[in-house]
């Protein structure tokens, strides 16, 4: 068999193991595609298939990504793609080595992810000043202010925001269910702020953009549409002008989790609210943990400054 068509079948069969037997979302599937698509483009150079990659080949693949000025983060996002594509191969015993073993991830990958500052994130929430010259643009406006909320009071993703239906706002509980990877449920706890300003959107500003057609969702662009993930983002960066630093739903996301383990979060808590499937994951925001740790311990372990008796003898 061609290496190609071979390349081609062992990639079908993997997106078929995703998205059938491991639930993985369209986005997800998409990531997994890309990424080892370009890695059989690369080993295809090589003439070789997929399923006799060697260690070597996998090195020589990430070198090439870093020498294209590829950022660490999405270097290692494509060898953790690999590491489920040769897991998958090897539960189903198409090999007997797996060519990503004892590879160690990027250092960049360790980096705590891009935050906000508390103030930065206050001052994005209240958003610039509109000229709200129509219901619509009111109601838009709510709309915007009640997504903002909810991105740093939950950290939600994107496509878990726009998802959000109706049924998911247990308000007078004070938490959202909201659907995350691999459609999995989870339930997000919100603070004040975020349930007043759905509250405000609720009281006639979803009423407005509904434009008489019914809609399971929360939030809706004009004329009831479900928002599309560009939309939030454009709408995210336009309120992070405001701080006089650009910022995405990523980053209030990463704020939120930012912010928390500041304040003495334990990452077990960090980790149900993110809807991080393994720890090692939250794991990122351990320094943080760690300095707050050592701050905690400086200000109030009885020895932690004091000089024993003997050392100044």
């Amino acid at each position: 068999m061609v290496v190609a068509e071979k390349n081609q079948r062992l990639l079908r069969d993997f997106l078929d193991y995703c998205k059938i037997e491991k639930g993985l979302s369209r986005l997800s599937v998409s990531a997994y595609s890309n990424d080892m698509a370009q890695f059989a483009d690369f080993l295809g150079k090589r003439k070789r298939s997929l399923d006799s990659a060697r260690r070597q080949d996998v090195r020589d693949f990430l070198d090439a990504l870093f020498s294209d000025q590829l950022d660490g983060r999405s270097v290692a996002r494509k060898l953790s793609s690999a590491r489920q594509f040769y897991k998958y191969l090897l539960l189903d015993r198409r090999m007997e080595h797996d060519p990503t073993l004892n590879i160690e991830s990027p250092r960049q990958w360790k980096v705590l992810p891009k935050s906000l500052a508390i103030d930065e994130v206050e001052k994005t929430l209240a958003g610039p000043v509109r000229v709200l010259d129509s219901k619509e643009a009111q109601a838009l406006d709510l709309r915007d202010r009640a997504m903002l909320e909810v991105f740093y009071a939950g950290a939600l993703r994107v496509s878990e925001i726009i998802g959000v239906r109706m049924e998911d706002a247990k308000l007078d509980l004070g938490y959202m269910m909201v659907r995350g990877k691999g459609d999995k449920e989870r339930i997000v706890p919100l603070g004040q702020s975020a349930l007043t300003a759905i509250n405000t959107y609720l009281q006639g500003a979803r009423e407005v953009l509904c434009a008489g057609r019914p809609s399971p969702l929360l939030f809706l662009g004009r004329r009831g549409r479900k928002l599309s993930r560009q939309r939030v983002w454009q709408m995210v960066s336009a309120a992070s002008q405001a701080s006089g630093r650009h910022a995405s739903p990523h980053m209030l996301r990463h704020s939120c989790a930012t912010h928390m383990v500041e304040n003495g979060a334990d990452l077990r808590t960090v980790q149900t609210i993110l809807g991080h499937a393994d720890i090692s994951t939250t794991q990122v925001y351990t320094h943080l943990a760690l300095d707050r740790l050592k701050k905690v311990y400086r200000d109030h372990h009885p020895r932690s400054k004091r000089r024993n008796a003997g050392d100044s003898q």
